[in-house]
Parts: structure tokens; sequence; C-alpha cells
């Protein structure tokens, strides 16, 4: 059955770039893909993009210029022809007259950690899109669809994230001055597991480490701090720690994925520091300042 599930949502009016979502994170709550609507007032150029997804490029009016590669090349994109720039593609839209129009469409859907920007990370353009991915904008019952709430309840708004590891290996990192990977880390597809909700962290510790003896802490983390650094952190949904399966509740759960170890002993990135109680069975009883 035909239904209505979201609506036209500016994200970005900036320099003489007008971008109209019609469809996505923001316009329909719908990570699956994203359609918007591109307008150009005037001559400019947006900074150099990586893509963690493949987007289709639509130029309905006027022409754009994709640069990319390593000797200068540019593709011109003309008014009624569709480009293709593959995820993971480094390159630059620049727009030599104004009055161009695109429809551009992601697969999955854009957000912000998708999208690389070689620009200050506190820009404009990457604050709003930042703001409009993390609050929700209208109502959230629009589709029907309870999850898109809870997605973004996962995401914290003050950028702070928690990582629960073994204090021996934390502190190995610091004394080495090198960065922080957990033991799963390749295993895992090259990230470190977080979360946004500290709620939900003795939950996650009594289903993935009770068997690992020792003593545990709780690192608070700076998200935009690991993002000045080029390591960038992706909501998605809950991943197996080395062999052991996620829980079986936490379906609509979103967790942050950090693509990279932590560095441990760069200023601004750990903020704080939380012991992790257990009992003589190894169950892990609260994070002592944080949890209780």
């Amino acid at each position: 059955m035909p239904k209505i599930i979201g609506s036209s949502t500016c994200v970005v009016d900036h320099n003489g770039i007008r971008i109209d979502e019609l469809a996505g994170n923001v316009a329909s709550r719908e990570d699956t893909l994203s359609v918007a609507r591109v307008t150009v007032t005037e001559p400019c150029s947006e900074p150099w993009l990586t893509l963690d997804y493949d987007e289709w490029i639509c130029c309905v009016k006027g022409k754009m210029e994709l640069h990319h590669g390593h000797d200068g090349e540019v593709l011109e994109v003309k008014a009624g022809e569709t480009c293709f720039v593959a995820k993971g593609e480094r390159f630059q839209p620049v727009f030599p007259e104004p009055g161009t129009e695109y429809i551009p469409v992601c697969i999955p859907a854009f957000k912000p950690e998708r999208c690389h920007r070689e620009e200050e990370a506190d820009s404009a353009v990457s604050m709003r899109l930042r703001e409009l991915h993390t609050t929700p904008v209208g109502s959230a019952t629009t589709t029907g669809d309870s999850s898109s709430s809870a997605t973004n309840a996962d995401m914290s708004s003050d950028k702070l994230l928690y990582h629960m590891c073994q204090k021996s290996l934390w502190d190995a990192a610091l004394a080495s001055g090198k960065a922080y990977f957990p033991p799963t880390f390749n295993a895992d597809g090259n990230f470190t597991h977080a979360t946004a909700v500290p709620a939900r962290l003795i939950e996650t510790a009594n289903h993935f480490y009770t068997a690992v003896p020792g003593d545990w802490i709780c690192v608070e983390l700076n998200q935009k701090a690991l993002e000045h650094v080029g390591i960038f952190t992706l909501f998605e949904e809950p991943r197996p720690v080395g062999e052991t399966a996620v829980g079986q509740t936490w379906s609509e759960w979103r967790c942050p994925h950090i693509f990279g170890g932590i560095p441990a002993s760069l200023p601004g990135v750990v903020l704080r520091t939380y012991p992790m109680k257990r009992d003589d069975q190894g169950k892990f009883l609260c994070i002592e300042g944080l949890t209780a």
C-alpha cells in the first residue's frame, strides 16, 4: 500500500549551494538510500570528499565538474547526464556556473560520518549536518517505525563515546605512547566497539566479557577529537565481538563503531577513565562514577 514516508527538508543552504533532502536519514528517517535536490545559485565548489557509500549524480540543469585522481583529471557532467562515484573514491565537485541543479542518490543513505569532508570539523556545513543527523526533525512517527526514534536516541548529542577494556592493555598502550587497539580489532572488521548510551554498558559487558579475567576500565572518549585526527565513527547495527554474537534483544540498537584505534595519549581524546566493579565470579556490577 502506498504511503507518505516523509517530506522535503533543507539540510544545507550555504555559500551558493542549497540541498533539499527528499528521502534519507533526515527527510524520511530511512538509512537504505537518500535522494536530494541540489541547487547552485553562484559559482562555487565543495571541499574534497571521500564517500563511504556509492553515489549517482543526475545533472538536471547546467553543468558540474568532478575533479579527481592525482593528475588533475576533471569529469564534466552536463544537463541530462548521470555519473557514478564509487565508495572510497576521493573527488571534488566544482560548479562553474549558476543555475545548476542535480539529483544525488546515495546507497546506503548519506550520513555526515559516511562523507569525509576535507575541511574543518566545526565548519558551518559540517556542524549543520551533524546537528540534523543527531536531532529529530518533526515527528519521529511519520513513517510509523519506532526504530527511527531509537536510532536517534543511540547517537550522543554531546559527542561522548564509551569503550570498555582490560586495564592492563590500556596501561600498556599509555606506557608505549602508541594507539590502543582491542584484541579483536582485526577479527571484528577493523573497528573499535563503543557505546553512546551509558545505561547499556553493564549489560554489554556481562554479555561479552565476563570470561575475561582481570581489572577492567571504561574510558570516556571525545568523538569530535577523534574526527580531528581522521578517526571516524559510524553508528551501525550491533556487531559480534570476536566469536560472541550480539544480544537477542539488541536489534533496534545503533552502536558507534570507531574505525581506528584509540590514541590514548593524545590530549583531548580521552576525557575520563572509570573503574569497573566485578564480583568473584567475574560478573560486572557497576562502573564507578558513571553507572553508580
